[in-house]
């Protein structure tokens, strides 16, 4: 439909914003201004809770400390307002990367219950310092100026607060369709998950963290000389929650629901405050109780919030609502990126020796060496309760050893971390299928590219990074073109079934280039038929010189499939051996196949 189509509307659309201030009066347009500011709060809070899965309340610090920090700037030091934005986001980041750094490593609802004590300490600090004002706060902020021309009316004020927003739109925008920002958006995953494509959650949410502090840090300095004041009241905890129940109101999985957000909730904050003291002399409080009302049922029941529903709506009358990036993929002449040096076939990769790993009291992997050459495919096999899949996590490094040493392409990995093993060449995918269920098949898969590229933020936020990505998505699709899922590339993975899942989950490997492809139970919830196809893909790699080593309990599925085995039983190795000389060990009958010694 021609609708649909943003060259339609767009145009139109800026022309609306352009002359609105002309065509209403001017509380609306100080009504719309406020719902811009806080716009820029709530987006960074739909970034921060949607992907990186951080309930902050204490937003509406941050906003306080620009804030006051613009104002201490221009009317204590006499500089320009321009001076007290650089002032209020240097400050703002700093005091970011403090906080982030020292509660960002925890979880849950102690995370949350951080982002209130920050969120009610902050406020205090200002209305205990005299130099502050106090509680009275400060007064006569000079407006923002733009040479001679002031921006001392809201109607003035209007076009600077709306073009921060479009650019805090737009920017955010390149953030989330970055190297930088598919790993925020996979942050709900996990770290065991962030870590196997060599990206450091902890790193990811402080910067996620950080950026949205400078949103808000904007929203301070517009507050500042918009308003001429600013006082401890304005940034309290309550304040912050009414950011948060900006965000989710809009709907924390979309960057409009910002947008959205803000101006329903601030609508119905006019609302009530025109309404409640006709009925009532407790107006305040009982805004208050609806506010906290509104929140408990969106918790409950509309969790997408406003453009969430919106979605729903549409798709339920047949329209798409997803917007697929595709691409950028390389030119003609331009450089795919670089690969691994491969070592020779036979040439050892990786030694385990005397691994033992112990539960309190409990032996869960006794004394346990074995090899692994270039080229080969390796199973690691057992009946449950062997010791596989501790042994896994101990190869992978997301387990530490009690004692024993691992050493891979030559190097002591026994005291590494996950992540820095994963850069060095360890590729591994999961037991339990660890996919980002909303993105597209290409997009999983790009973040396997991970350890093979380098972009930042900044580079990121400015979109100087399309050699990167181009690069990065021409390996995606090279890769999904490899397990036989090009021709899904634009599905998002959470439509897929669960055999095409675990293959995807391959294909994210392969994207990292890996000298070792370890595969811990690739088999487990596959029908007949998706096995059969699993190691026809499994044995393509192999002719391609791929390393591949399988943790397995199914036997049936390995026995045809690897070049050597390797066989646990009470967490020690039973024997090694070729399939053929493995099927016939009595011990082996015995423990896994139900067979008895003679």
């Amino acid at each position: 439909m021609i609708w649909r189509n943003p060259k339609v509307w767009i145009i139109p659309l800026v022309v609306v914003i352009a002359f609105l201030p002309l065509l209403v009066e001017s509380y609306t347009v100080s009504l719309i201004n406020e719902i811009g500011m806080s716009t820029l709060v709530a987006l960074g809070l739909v970034m921060l809770t949607g992907s990186g899965g951080v309930t902050s309340f204490g937003q509406a610090a941050f906003v306080g400390v620009a804030a006051y920090t613009s104002a201490i700037v221009t009317t204590k030091l006499g500089l320009s307002p321009w001076v007290g934005l650089l002032a209020a986001l240097a400050l703002t980041s700093a005091l970011a990367l403090v906080i982030g750094a020292l509660t960002l490593r925890m979880g849950g609802h102690f995370l949350a219950l951080s982002t209130i004590a920050w969120g009610i300490c902050v406020p205090i600090i200002f209305g205990s310092i005299t130099y502050l004002g106090s509680h009275t706060g400060i007064l006569n902020i000079p407006a923002i100026h733009i040479g001679d021309w002031s921006l001392g009316t809201p109607a003035r004020m209007y076009y600077l607060v709306w073009i921060l927003v479009g650019l805090a739109f737009l920017l955010s925008f390149n953030l989330m369709h970055s190297r930088t920002g598919r790993v925020m958006r996979s942050l709900k995953g996990g770290g065991t998950l962030l870590a196997s494509f060599g990206a450091d959650m902890y790193r990811a949410r402080v910067i996620l963290f950080v950026y949205a502090a400078v949103l808000a840090s904007l929203t301070g300095w517009l507050y500042a000389h918009t308003y001429r004041y600013v006082s401890p009241s304005a940034f309290n905890v309550e304040v912050g929650i009414e950011y948060l129940l900006m965000a989710i109101v809009g709907g924390v999985g979309s960057l409009l629901g910002a947008l959205a957000g803000s101006a329903v909730v601030l609508e119905l904050q006019n609302i009530l405050q025109d309404f409640l003291p006709l009925v009532t002399e407790y107006a305040n409080h009982l805004t208050v109780i609806v506010f906290f009302i509104i929140f408990i049922v969106l918790m409950q029941f509309g969790r997408n919030g406003v453009m969430g529903g919106i979605k729903s709506w549409l798709e339920s009358r047949g329209y798409s609502t997803s917007k697929v990036k595709k691409g950028p993929f390389l030119d003609d002449g331009d450089v795919a990126l670089a690969g691994r040096e491969k070592p020779a076939k036979g040439s050892r990769i990786l030694s385990s020796k005397n691994l033992i790993k112990q539960f309190g009291g409990l032996t869960a992997v006794d004394d346990v060496s074995f090899d692994i050459d270039a080229g080969d495919i390796v199973g690691l096999i057992g009946p449950n309760g062997a010791g596989k899949s501790t042994m896994f996590n101990m190869l992978t490094r997301t387990l530490k050893m009690t004692t024993g040493s691992i050493e891979f392409m030559g190097h002591d990995i026994s005291r590494q971390s996950q992540r820095k093993v994963a850069c060095m060449g360890m590729a591994r995918t999961f037991q339990h299928v660890k996919l980002m269920g909303s993105m597209t098949l290409l997009e999983n898969v790009a973040l396997g590219a991970n350890v093979r590229t380098h972009s930042g933020v900044v580079r990121d936020v400015l979109r100087l990074n399309k050699k990167e990505e181009a690069q990065i998505f021409h390996e995606a699709m090279r890769q999904l073109e490899r397990v036989g899922l090009a021709d899904r590339a634009y599905q998002t993975a959470g439509q897929l079934p669960l055999g095409s899942q675990r293959i995807l989950e391959i294909a994210r490997a392969l994207a990292s280039d890996p000298t070792l492809l370890v595969l811990d139970e690739p088999a487990a919830g596959l029908r007949h038929q998706e096995k059969i196809e699993l190691g026809t893909l499994l044995r393509k790699l192999r002719e391609e010189g791929m390393t591949i080593l399988i943790v397995e309990h199914d036997m049936d599925f390995v026995m045809g499939l690897v070049d050597r085995l390797i066989v646990m039983n009470f967490g020690s190795k039973l024997t090694e051996g070729t399939p053929d000389k493995v099927r016939v060990n009595k011990d082996v009958q015995a423990a896994y196949l139900g067979g008895t010694h003679e």
